[in-house]
């Protein structure tokens, strides 16, 4: 630790010259100066242990009454007073926050049901003749897992205890399996649901839906990339990750599939229909072949559903513009014709009062004559005066007697199938049949796996993310729902208990506590460094260097990625992020674009020394022989591949922004 604690102090007397360098004279000194000297002490106080949100709230405080004193000393104490209370009550009215503890509950009941041991074992053994197949079933099962959870030491620490045994024992370098583990854990901030896009989103006041639309391709890129880089390494360096042997490959298959394969046929699905329709399998129970094939067959089962589906999607008649136009009387017409020729025949009786008007002064007798006038032998017997439009009436009335039959017609004419729907179809139909040609009953005992553990795990993730994507629920129905999705799945394993669901929820209180309080402070940090005119001097900064909009991007993801070496993302968020939100409108940057950069950027946060949270989770369960070093050196790496990944994200926009756009815009 003695490195460490030296490059702490060593940043901490950079500050203290810097300011000292910087700041001007005491006489020459304003308000601004005096908001960010509050900003440099906030910083320094927090690198050198102080809890962050009472930080926040007392330097806020203290500066809230100076500013206020400044202006009128005989209400600084009431009006300091006042401006507590009404940012703890916005914090408190904001709905949004609701869904940080129940997600962070959803989280911990996860975690608690141990679904990560089963989870890594299936995909370990549904990797094994991937290259680097054990570090590959790290990263995967890592971003599973803490999409589910989104805890990062909790993922870490879990994983260092369960993969990064098993990679050292198979001969993995140490290097690439502490940074598969700290990197893979980090997926967690950037994929949905993140508690991070939250707290992005309240604190900069961008959409929390759009924001979880926008990081998913950008979170699926990422692990794409870890992914790649895993197997790549592996091939071009075997030693780093050596193939799983014969025996870590084997599968021990039950009885019945044993005699089915060595009797009839090694193929899961003929040899099931095999057993059904012949007499070598006749000890076997019908029931058993008949669930054993249709679980052999759910892979069909779905493609068939999910394109039966698209179909219906794609084919539908545009019945909703038909429908909207029908809605008036007759063929469709104008706004200037509606209100020319008058929908609901008003405007006949409103031509008629010109001529009585000409007559004088009493404009009864006129109307009443006017009535007469047309060829009214049946006008006795039709006293109302909306008989008079007869003819307007009579054509209008003539045609919705025909709009129905044509607005029925108009559903059951569907379209056909556009040329990509049967493309997508022949290729999945060609990859179906390919799947099954090699479906052996092994596969068939994997595939059983990780039907029980990895697919109710990713159903309640698409469940929780699809109806908050797609508008179905809020993010805290959502949040709601996937907590009792959590508990559902903790019972359904038989992990569930009255301990466990206490010691869940004991966890989730103490973690909310923790960010609503970080909340309240910002707050109250910010409106601080507004009132001492702080931000003015930053934006006039900014402002006068007259940067291009991607000189100002770099120069903001530059600053947050050294911010991540002394501090953790929730202190960049609630402290920095208020400082450059208010540019973004001046270079035109799009703030929920801006928040995806953010969020990729700030896994740096856990992968960049000193603090580097994830390397001293892992530190604490590793064996005693990886030292601290070694897993800076794994991680530097997947450093390399985030900074990329930033790159590749800024150059092509459409990769968070397409989702969002297509769903909401």
């Amino acid at each position: 630790m003695r490195k460490e604690v030296w490059f702490g102090l060593s940043i901490l007397a950079a500050i203290v010259v810097g300011l000292a360098i910087l700041m001007p004279s005491p006489e020459n000194m304003t308000n601004g100066h005096v908001g960010l000297l509050m900003l440099a002490l906030v910083v320094v106080a927090i690198m050198l242990g102080f809890p962050t949100a009472f930080t926040l709230m007392g330097m806020g405080v203290m500066f809230a009454w100076y500013a206020f004193y400044t202006r009128d000393p005989s209400l600084a104490t009431q009006q300091t007073l006042d401006l507590m209370v009404q940012r703890a009550y916005s914090v408190m009215a904001n709905d949004v926050l609701i869904s940080i503890p129940l997600f962070i509950f959803m989280g911990y009941l996860v975690e608690r049901a141990n679904l990560i041991e089963k989870l890594f074992k299936s995909l370990h053994i549904a990797m094994a003749r991937v290259p680097g197949s054990l570090a590959v079933a790290t990263i995967i099962t890592c971003a599973v897992f803490a999409t589910a959870t989104g805890i990062v030491g909790a993922v870490v620490t879990l994983m260092g205890l369960l993969a990064l045994p098993a990679m050292l024992k198979a001969g993995y370098s140490t290097q690439l399996s502490a940074g598969a583990i700290t990197a893979g854990g980090c997926l967690g901030i950037l994929i949905p649901p993140s508690v991070l896009l939250i707290v992005y989103g309240a604190t900069a006041g961008v959409s929390v839906v759009q924001l979880y639309a926008g990081a998913f391709f950008p979170g699926v890129m990422l692990a794409t990339m870890y992914i790649g880089y895993v197997i790549i390494l592996a091939k071009l360096r075997p030693s780093m990750a050596p193939p799983l042997s014969a025996a870590d490959r084997h599968v021990d298959l039950p009885v019945f599939a044993a005699h089915i394969s060595t009797n009839i046929s090694n193929r899961a699905v003929p040899g099931l229909l095999g057993a059904l329709k012949g007499k070598r399998a006749a000890d076997v129970p019908v029931t058993t072949l008949l669930l054993q094939l249709f679980i052999a067959l759910l892979p069909a089962l779905a493609f068939a559903l999910v394109m039966g589906l698209s179909y219906r999607m794609v084919t539908a008649p545009d019945a909703a513009k038909t429908e909207l136009a029908e809605m008036g009387f007759g063929a469709p017409i104008s706004g200037d014709e509606f209100l020319s020729n008058g929908g609901f025949g008003e405007p006949p009786a409103e031509e008629s009062p010109p001529e009585p008007s000409m007559e004088g002064g009493l404009a009864e007798p006129p109307v009443e004559g006017a009535l007469a006038e047309p060829p009214v032998e049946g006008a006795l017997a039709e006293p109302l005066p909306e008989a008079a439009p007869s003819a307007p009436v009579a054509a209008q009335e003539a045609t919705p007697m025909a709009t129905p039959a044509a607005t029925e017609a108009a559903p059951m004419e569907r379209k056909a199938a556009p040329q990509n729907f049967w493309i997508t179809f022949g290729v999945g139909l060609a990859l179906l049949i390919l799947f099954y040609a090699y479906f052996t009953f092994a596969r068939l005992e994997i595939f059983k796996m990780l039907l029980g553990s990895l697919f109710p795990l990713a159903f309640m993730i698409l469940a929780v993310l699809g109806s908050i994507v797609f508008g179905l629920a809020t993010p805290t129905e959502a949040a709601a729902m996937g907590a009792f999705g959590g508990i559902f799945l903790a019972a359904a394993y038989r992990r569930f208990n009255f301990g466990m669901l206490r010691e869940s929820a004991y966890l989730a209180t103490k973690t909310s506590a923790m960010v609503c309080w970080l909340f309240v402070g910002s707050s109250i940090f910010s409106a601080s460094f507004a009132l001492l005119g702080g931000q003015e001097i930053i934006n006039d900064w900014v402002l006068s260097m007259d940067m291009t909009p991607l000189q100002f991007m770099i120069l903001a993801q530059v600053i947050i990625f050294l911010l991540g070496w002394p501090l953790e993302w929730t202190e960049i968020i609630v402290i920095f992020m208020p400082i450059f939100i208010p540019l973004l409108p001046h270079f035109n940057v799009d703030p929920l674009f801006f928040g995806l950069l953010v969020a990729m950027n700030l896994q740096t946060a856990f992968l960049s020394p000193p603090v580097a949270m994830s390397a001293f989770y892992l530190k604490g369960v590793a064996p005693a022989h990886v030292t601290l070093n070694q897993i800076f050196l794994g991680m530097l790496p997947f450093m390399g591949l985030q900074i990329i990944a930033l790159i590749l994200l800024y150059t092509f926009p459409a990769i968070g922004m397409w989702l969002p756009t297509v769903l909401y815009k």
